[in-house]
C-alpha cells in the first residue's frame, strides 16, 4: 500500500488517484462474489477473482504514486486507500475461510489485530487525534498478505502448480501475519504515547 503524505494538498474529490481508490472499493463485493460463487452452485471463477485481486494491487500502487507525482494528495484519498486495503483483506479472509482454504485460527488472528486497531483509532478520536499515517512496516505487512491470498487461492487444487503456490502462499502468509501484528503493536504504542502526552498536558 502506498501511504499518502500527511499534508493535504488538494480538496478535490474527482482526482485520478481517488477514482482508482473508488474503483478498488467497487471491486471488493465483486471479488467476494467471484470467490464464493462455486460454494452456491456456480462455476469456478477463481481465475476472475485472481484478476480482480491483481488489478486491485496495481491500482493500490498507482493511486499513491500518482497522488504524490501530480500533487493530488487529498484527505479523501488518505481515507479511501487504507479502507480499500482493509476491505480487500477482510473479504479475502471471509472467502478463503468459507471455502476451507484458510484455517479459522489464522482468520481469527488477523481479525483480532483489526479489532485492536479499531479500538486504538477510537481512543485517538476521543482525544482529538487523527489516525497516524501508515508506516513502512504496515505497508510491508499488507503487501505480504496481498501476495499470500492469491497464491493460497491458487493452491486450491491438485498438481505441481497448486503445490508450489501453497508453499509460497503460506510463506507470505506467515511473514505477513507476523509483520501485521508487529505494525499493529507499534501503532498501539504510538497511541499510548499520544494519550500519555495529552493526559500530562491536562
Amino acid at each position: 500500500m502506498e501511504a499518502q503524505e500527511t499534508r493535504v494538498q488538494t480538496d478535490r474529490v474527482l482526482t485520478i488517484p481517488n477514482i482508482l481508490s473508488m474503483a478498488r472499493l467497487v471491486g471488493v463485493p465483486l471479488f467476494l462474489w467471484l470467490i464464493l460463487w462455486p460454494e452456491f452452485g456456480g462455476p469456478n471463477a477463481d481465475g476472475w477473482a485472481l484478476l480482480v485481486l491483481a488489478l486491485s494491487g496495481v491500482s493500490d500502487y498507482l493511486d499513491g504514486k500518482l497522488a504524490r507525482r501530480w500533487n493530488q494528495v487529498s484527505g479523501l484519498g488518505r481515507l479511501l486507500d487504507p479502507a480499500a486495503d482493509r476491505l480487500y483483506i477482510l473479504s479475502t479472509l471471509v472467502g478463503l475461510t468459507w471455502r476451507g482454504i484458510l484455517p479459522l485460527w489464522l482468520t481469527g488472528l488477523l481479525l483480532a489485530r483489526e479489532l485492536m486497531l479499531l479500538v486504538a483509532v477510537w481512543v485517538l478520536d476521543r482525544h482529538g487525534y487523527a489516525p497516524p499515517q501508515v508506516n513502512f512496516l504496515g505497508k510491508a505487512a499488507t503487501f505480504n498478505l496481498m501476495y499470500a491470498f492469491p497464491l493460497l487461492l491458487l493452491s486450491d487444487g491438485s498438481g505441481w502448480l497448486p503445490s508450489l503456490a501453497a508453499i509460497f502462499g503460506w510463506a507470505f502468509a506467515g511473514w505477513g501475519t507476523t509483520l501485521y501484528w508487529w505494525a499493529g503493536i507499534l501503532y498501539v504504542v504510538q497511541v499510548r504515547r499520544l494519550v500519555k502526552v495529552d493526559a500530562a498536558a491536562d
